[in-house]
Parts: C-alpha cells; structure tokens; sequence
C-alpha cells in the first residue's frame, strides 16, 4: 500500500511540474510558474527513491502504469474532461502491467 501511495504522490508531483510548463508555454501563464513546477519535479524523482525495489529501471516502468492513470485523472478533474472508455481500457491494462512489473515472483 505504501509504494502504491508514494507512486500516486510522485505522479502527482510529476504532472503538476509538467503542467507548470504547459502552462508557462501554452496557456500564456506568467514565468514564475516554472518555479514551483521544478520543485514539484524534485518532489517527484525523491519520492521514487522511497520505492523498495532492487532496481530504478523496475521501479520506473512499473511507475508509469500508474503515471497514466494520474495523468488520465488531471484530465478529468483539473482539465475538465471526461475520460472515455477508451482511455478507461488502456490504464486498466496499464495497471495491469505495472502490478505484474512489481509483485512478479523472481527468483532471489
């Protein structure tokens, strides 16, 4: 549960810095948004670290499953889109994936 939680917070920290540059270059926001966007991007890659896992490339595929799952929420609830079945399809399969990724029987 615990790596399940520090996924969502760094997806979320991840999104929010990306979207402070989306929103500098595209949305006609003011520089100063980057500022929090880079923190929010330094709270994203320390809290992959608190991910108990033998090696980051692991921890960062089975991440992107849940990635695509936040980023699919920021479009409904900050975007104000409603994803479709579609999108709803893929994270399941995503999610999917990411479970396997993480919690796969591997030989010590």
């Amino acid at each position: 549960m615990i790596t399940f939680l520090v996924y969502v917070g760094a997806a979320l920290a991840e999104i929010a810095g990306c979207f402070a540059y989306w929103a500098w270059r595209r949305l006609d926001q003011p520089v100063w948004w980057l500022v929090p966007g880079m923190l929010s991007l330094a709270a994203f890659a320390y809290l992959l670290t608190l991910v108990d896992s033998d090696a980051a490339g692991r921890t960062y595929a089975a991440y992107g499953g849940v990635y695509i799952a936040a980023s699919l929420f920021w479009l409904w609830a900050v975007e104000g889109r409603q994803p479709d079945r579609w999108d709803l399809a893929g994270v399941a399969i995503c999610l999917a994936g990411a479970a396997l990724i993480l919690w796969a029987p591997r030989p010590a």
